[in-house]
């Protein structure tokens, strides 16, 4: 049965004497997945580096994962290890805290971490408040990806019989 869940008919904004939206009428059935993107859409996101960045961020942290499980022997000594990475890479990758803003002997602890690359494109797409270039930021967290990766395969094959 199709019945409307939401109905709008004649929806109109206006700012001052310019209509953003004038005379919209729309119908959202049972069952349907609706969404309404203007020319406004949030103007001056890059969305193809921000939605670049965050499946590099996903992947990267997959792989930090991966290298954390494969490099202990019992699951207590992984869920211990991993907060020695998890914590550092929250406080210092730049989102909460400012990397400027960090003591000056803290300051290059954050390039060492994979999350600080991800949260600079990010801050880049968004507002274009990263400081590091988003292409270096791309290319390190590959390496990264890389790198974890191999080193996971590596102790895969040295440690477990496949």
């Amino acid at each position: 049965m199709d019945v409307n869940i939401i109905e709008v008919n004649g929806l109109s904004k206006k700012f001052g004497d310019f209509y953003a939206v004038k005379g919209i009428d729309f119908a959202v059935r049972t069952g349907e997945v609706f969404g309404f993107l203007g020319p406004i859409d949030l103007a001056g996101i890059n969305w193809v580096l921000m939605v670049t960045s965050i499946v590099l961020i996903a992947i990267t942290s997959t792989f930090v994962g991966l290298f954390i499980a494969v490099s202990v022997s019992e699951v207590f000594e992984a869920q211990t290890f991993s907060n020695f990475f998890r914590f550092p890479m929250m406080f210092l990758c730049g989102l909460f805290i400012p990397i400027r803003t960090l003591p000056a002997f803290i300051r290059p602890l954050p390039f060492i971490l994979p999350l600080t690359y991800g949260v600079d494109i990010l801050k880049t797409s968004i507002n274009a408040d990263g400081f590091i270039y988003p292409g270096l930021s791309l290319v390190v967290l590959l390496a990264f990806c890389l790198g974890l990766f191999l080193t996971s395969i590596h102790n895969i094959k040295s440690k477990w019989i496949y």
